[in-house]
């Protein structure tokens, strides 16, 4: 630290500035927001193209509310691909049709269409996010969203001096539709981004983008609450600030009990929220954003993002310390912090189960059946690719599952996703369908039926039929329960769960090689995905849809379709 003070001196800078708090908003229980979906051309990495963006910004707008506000957006498609916005993290209490994920609560909204969505913060405040639901398009197309406690009710920790929202992306050189479409018919694996962006900009680490660099000014002393988001596709990573701590006081929009590290990592669909005390020597700081691939024998971008964190007082051109990351497969990093996550305080975790379920994840190896393998069986073994909850692998319908679902459109899905998988084995370490033997799987529009009011349990465990990898499980409509988690095969005899205060999330990483436990009361009726957040494993199947029925009288029954809901 002797060190560190010396050689910050150099860059001292005596023109000392006056950063402005950031103010709560005011007022108003609806907050409406007119979303375009635009084409904006921008120039990165040395390379000028075409995004999709919500009113040509990257990231998009924020949308700022409180707890308890209700959220009216119009989204308006004006590019020539199909869209949907996904409100991930929000609840939709009895608002399933605004949830926003193509072909399972809605059709996409189409070249000139528009779409208005509606829904309430139900008891809910921190930070969550919108993205893209269609295709790919998540890569540019995303924002924050920031829901403040209701006017009056504080943080349960101290006020931060400012805050500011952090997230973490992946950038490509080339049309990420096309490009999902160019993978998926070869078989093969997706290529690894171009760069890892923090707030859209990639840093001085790679080619042309040495101005293109996010900053944050700090005024020594100060404390900042940083909101981190992962709007990443296909790529988990890590985030560290150079010689400063991280405490943990939030994890998807949900509060924790306060526990402090020098690094964090979010899979793509979590969000974190940490605070950072400016009390270092007065100097400028990386932010970096590495990888973490736990998967073996997958190319992956290893050049990390770099941001600012820069004290008021330094030098415009000193030299950035750089942050220290865990290496890119450290499980025990990722373990270390899930470890510490807990609920602030004691919660209501259902102890007595309704419907039980042990899904297996992972990844498949179909046979090739193309005329032309060469081009279309670029997989291990010369097969391709798939993903599956136990050894399914989702379809999607030609319309949505919800409207098949509401109307009784029969021929669209099934009810018949299995509880458990057909055949019980070593899944991490000896799968009898261990390439190169049978690693198939079976294709389907499955869902699972689940009552009004039944207390949930989901047992999710990684496989290694073709190579174990954490996997971030994301279900939309619910948060649940986190009681246990461990590495190799679940064991209920030597399970260790908290009933007690386990961290309340929406996306969980289920740990290579390992397996997680949820629980939650489904008491949200309509339909639900459940799927894996890295786009790839999503485009391969990897997902199924829970199915909650209605209750009794109106505030258990799903409401009727709104009038503008998208045709396919």
């Amino acid at each position: 630290m002797a060190n560190l003070a010396t050689s910050m001196l150099l860059c001292l800078n005596l023109s000392l500035h006056v950063a402005m708090a950031h103010k709560w908003p005011g007022g108003g229980s609806t907050g409406f927001y007119d979303f375009k979906v635009q084409t904006l051309r921008v120039t990165k990495l040395c390379n000028t193209k075409e995004i999709v963006t919500i009113n040509r910004m990257f990231p998009g707008p924020v949308i700022y509310a409180q707890e308890d506000d209700r959220i009216i957006v119009k989204v308006t498609n004006v590019t020539p691909y199909n869209a949907t916005i996904h409100w991930h993290g929000v609840r939709q209490k009895l608002s399933c049709w605004f949830d926003g994920p193509s072909y399972i609560t809605q059709c996409p909204i189409q070249a000139g269409q528009t779409f208005t969505y509606e829904f309430t913060l139900v008891k809910q405040k921190g930070t969550f996010f919108w993205h893209a639901h269609v295709s790919w398009l998540r890569a540019t197309a995303h924002g924050a969203i920031v829901v403040y406690p209701k006017t009056g009710i504080s943080y349960p920790f101290k006020q931060p001096y400012e805050e500011h929202i952090v997230i973490l992306g992946e950038y490509w050189q080339r049309d990420v539709v096309q490009l999902e479409r160019q993978v998926l018919a070869s078989g093969g694996a997706a290529p690894p981004a171009d760069a890892f962006t923090i707030n859209g900009h990639p840093g001085p680490n790679y080619n042309c983008s040495r101005n293109d660099v996010y900053k944050i000014e700090v005024v020594p002393g100060k404390t900042y609450l940083l909101r981190l988001i992962n709007a990443g596709l296909n790529m988990e990573n890590f985030f560290a600030i150079a010689y400063h701590n991280l405490t943990v006081v939030e994890v998807d929009a949900e509060y924790t009990k306060s526990f402090t590290t020098d690094s964090v990592m979010l899979g793509p669909g979590q969000t974190m929220n940490v605070l950072v005390t400016a009390d270092q020597p007065i100097g400028k700081y990386s932010m970096a954003m590495g990888p973490y691939m736990s998967a073996q024998n997958v190319s992956f971008q290893n050049i990390s993002a770099i941001a600012y964190f820069q004290y008021l007082g330094a030098a415009p051109n000193c030299r950035s310390l750089p942050a220290k990351l865990p290496r890119f497969n450290d499980s025990l990093a990722v373990m270390t912090v899930m470890d510490g996550l807990r609920s602030l305080n004691p919660v209501d975790v259902p102890k007595e189960i309704d419907a039980s379920l042990f899904v297996t994840v992972g990844l498949n190896i179909n046979k090739c059946q193309s005329k032309t393998p060469v081009w279309n069986c670029q997989g291990t073994n010369n097969g391709t690719f798939a993903a599956s909850m136990n050894n399914i692998s989702f379809v999607n319908p030609t319309i949505s599952v919800l409207e098949a679902y509401y109307k009784k459109i029969g021929g669209h899905f099934t009810e018949d996703f299995p509880d458990s998988p057909l055949k019980f084995y070593d899944f991490v370490n000896g799968a009898p369908n261990n390439a190169p033997n049978n690693t198939q799987a079976t294709d389907g529009t499955r869902t699972k039926v689940l009552e009004y009011g039944s207390r949930v349990q989901v047992i999710f465990q990684d496989t290694g039929t073709v190579t174990t990898e954490n996997h971030p499980i994301h279900l939309h409509g619910y948060s649940f329960y986190v009681v246990g988690y461990g590495t190799g095969n679940f064991n209920p005899q030597t399970a260790d769960f908290n009933l007690i205060d386990p961290p309340y999330m929406n996306t969980i990483g289920v740990p290579v090689g390992g397996w997680a436990a949820i629980r939650f009361v489904a008491d949200n009726p309509g339909v639900w995905f459940m799927h894996c957040h890295l786009d790839i494993h999503q485009s391969w199947g990897l997902g199924a849809v829970l199915i909650v029925k209605n209750g009794k009288g109106e505030m258990e029954t799903l409401p009727h379709p709104p009038a503008d809901l998208p045709r396919c």
